[in-house]
């Protein structure tokens, strides 16, 4: 015999009232943060993953388990924060760009024109915010019993962090760079071999970071039992982005308690970079939940919109998978990986970090472009108006702050993330500025 709806209504009726009363509706779930990533599987939303070859699966999760036991690990992270404020010199100041400030004001309509901070991270040990990463991943080699550190490097500033870190702890070094940027980044590269790091040459490709990516990874394949690769930006198989963003958040969390202090509030808007992504992740990642805070990334528009013309991947590309992990990348019809254009060597890639992925497809984050022409202007404006000569890749940020500052009350404040000095740049810069003329 089938219960019918009756029998089931009738039993109800002979219970207590306060049985039978409509349950009150259950609490709405909290809505996750935007910053509770990675999952577990190593996933910003539909974006991340490990997509590499089986035999660095027992190296990707022994990284995983060393860093899960670290994260726990005080005395770990004081280690990590003595080395900083002695050898980094961390922390690094926010400085209000006073004469730079002024000129966006002169241009602005009345009462525009934001008060213009920079986050310091070009008077980091080597120059750049580079060092953050490499000095935590390299304990974190230490804790793997490994002897030998490899690096891929673009701009030149991640190869002599990874270089430094290893003359630091006396371990083996050796760096992957494309030829292109060899000729482009000649000091650096001089940085490099002066601490006894190996330059290894890449003419294969483009001759760019892309092809020296390419290149640490077949060696890591070849060396892993000895060797840990130090990923340079917040790109990669799971874990490296998630562990990447970590180290260089000190940023951010700095950068939060400094404007507390100078500005008695949180900035309005916050301005960075973005190749890969790290220095850009770092000062945002401590932000991501406070939606009062405008956080905005300037990839490399280059010589344009055109296929092969900018390293533009969030603002003009499409999901793919790239060096083992899904993201948006330039790709042609075909799926393969696009050439790619830029002034500034580490913004010179194909693909991006996959928390800014998941931050571009959240609206978190807004992406722009800026060409090599502006940046090459902003360039020789900060060096002129504050007597700071910015990395080729910061000089991306600092355009898109002008433009965005002029916009803004002249009570609102916005910091950019100064990521490096512009030594490096200088001869580069001023070919590309007579070619100009």
């Amino acid at each position: 015999m089938h219960d019918s709806a009756f029998s089931i209504h009738s039993r109800l009726r002979a219970l207590p009232f306060s049985m039978t009363r409509t349950p009150a509706a259950p609490p709405k779930p909290i809505a996750p943060r935007v910053s509770d990533v990675p999952s577990l599987e190593g996933r910003f939303g539909q974006f991340g993953g490990a997509y590499v070859p089986e035999m660095l699966v027992p190296a990707l999760r022994q990284l995983e388990e060393v860093y899960e036991k670290v994260c726990r690990d005080s005395k770990f992270w004081d280690e990590l924060a003595a080395l900083h404020k002695t050898f980094t010199g961390r922390p690094t100041p926010l400085y209000l760009a006073q004469r730079l400030t002024t000129h966006v004001r002169r241009t602005a309509n009345p009462d525009m024109g934001a008060n213009i901070w920079l986050k310091r991270e070009d008077l980091a040990h080597t120059g750049a915010h580079k060092i953050n990463n490499t000095l935590g991943q390299t304990l974190l080699t230490l804790k793997m019993g490994k002897k030998r550190i490899i690096a891929e490097t673009g701009a030149g500033q991640h190869g002599v962090a990874a270089a430094t870190a290893a003359a630091h702890f006396g371990l083996q070094c050796d760096v992957y760079m494309g030829s292109e940027d060899v000729r482009r980044q000649k000091l650096n590269v001089i940085r490099m071999k002066m601490m006894g790091a190996r330059v290894i040459e890449v003419n294969t490709g483009s001759r760019t970071l892309k092809d020296a990516t390419n290149e640490a990874m077949r060696d890591w394949q070849s060396s892993v039992d000895h060797t840990h690769y130090i990923i340079g930006s917040v790109v990669g198989p799971h874990p490296f982005p998630m562990i990447v963003r970590d180290f260089q958040s000190v940023m951010g969390r700095e950068c939060m308690a400094q404007s507390l202090r100078a500005m008695g509030q949180l900035p309005n808007v916050i301005i960075a970079c973005v190749g890969g992504g790290s220095n850009a992740a770092g000062i945002f990642y401590p932000f991501v939940d406070d939606i009062k805070v405008k956080l905005i990334g300037v990839e490399a528009g280059g010589h344009g919109p055109e296929k092969g013309k900018h390293a533009a991947p969030l603002s003009l590309g499409s999901p793919g998978i790239l060096h083992g992990s899904l993201s948006y990348v330039l790709q042609d019809d075909a799926g393969q990986t696009a050439d790619v254009h830029s002034c500034s060597a580490g913004l010179d890639y194909p693909g991006v970090g996959p928390e800014h992925s998941y931050w571009k497809d959240a609206g978190r984050v807004q992406y722009t472009a800026v060409t090599d022409t502006e940046a090459l202007d902003a360039f020789t404006l900060l060096a002129r108006t504050e007597g700071i000569i910015p990395a080729l890749e910061t000089s991306h940020a600092i355009a898109q702050a002008v433009k965005t500052a002029a916009t803004m009350s002249s009570k609102e404040h916005l910091v950019i993330n100064l990521s490096g000095r512009g030594d490096k740049d200088v001869d580069e810069a001023m070919r590309l500025l007579a070619e100009r003329k």
